[in-house]
């Protein structure tokens, strides 16, 4: 039986008059993919927002390996998610100024690794997405495709045990797209890690292990 990462009990959240979330509900097991649909409005990137702990809820709790992250201080956190969170967002968030290379080792150098140690890992992770060739080049010189594996790479420096991505292909071309969605898959299999996807792409949602719908506020 495969473990349970990611817990996710009757999270509440309302911004003034506005419920946004009306007690919501996920499950994650170790190597899972799952997409989250639903209308624009419906709570979608909210949820993603709680569940990455970017946001915090009104109520309800929110277990990720075995640690109830909403008791935790803001600095524990901080450092909680950095080691066991992955984040990849529609836009690539790369800083321009830096290399790719550079640009996947920024979280590690968060975490207090060495640069011999991050840049190690970094040239890994290119040789796993075949993109060592790449790895001098800045974001101003790759595709958006090229651009958006630098960002999930980036995700994946510090072994997170889940990665949240909202709408990760949604800048990019059909082609791209597909390799983007692939290269999920691949991950999950050649690594194990698991993914929480908001998508309004109904190719990848329906690709993934489960598709979840969010309607007004409940899952």
């Amino acid at each position: 039986m495969k473990k349970t990462i990611l817990k996710a009990d009757n999270i509440i959240k309302n911004y003034g008059d506005l419920n946004v979330l009306k007690g919501a509900n996920l499950t994650v097991n170790e190597g899972e993919i799952i997409s989250i649909v639903g209308a624009s409005g419906a709570g979608k990137t909210t949820f993603l927002q709680i569940l990455g702990t970017l946001e915090t809820p009104d109520s309800g709790n929110l277990i990720i390996k075995d640690t109830n992250t909403t008791t935790l201080s803001d600095n524990k956190l901080s450092a909680f998610r950095n080691e066991h969170i992955g984040f990849v967002f529609q836009f690539h968030q790369l800083l321009p100024e830096f290399t790719a290379l550079e640009n996947i080792c920024i979280p590690a150098y968060i975490k207090g690794e060495s640069r011999a140690l991050a840049e190690k890992k970094a040239a890994k992770l290119l040789e796993l997405l075949n993109l060592t060739n790449r790895s001098n080049h800045k974001p101003s010189q790759l595709s958006g495709g090229e651009q958006q594996r630098i960002a999930v790479a980036r995700a994946l420096i510090n072994s997170p045990s889940i990665i949240f991505a909202d709408e990760p292909s949604g800048n990019l071309d059909s082609k791209s797209s597909k390799e983007l969605h692939q290269l999920f898959f691949t991950l999950r299999d050649s690594i194990g890690t698991s993914f929480v996807i908001v998508t309004h792409n109904e190719e990848l949602a329906n690709m993934t292990d489960r598709k979840m719908t969010i309607v007004d506020g409940i899952i």
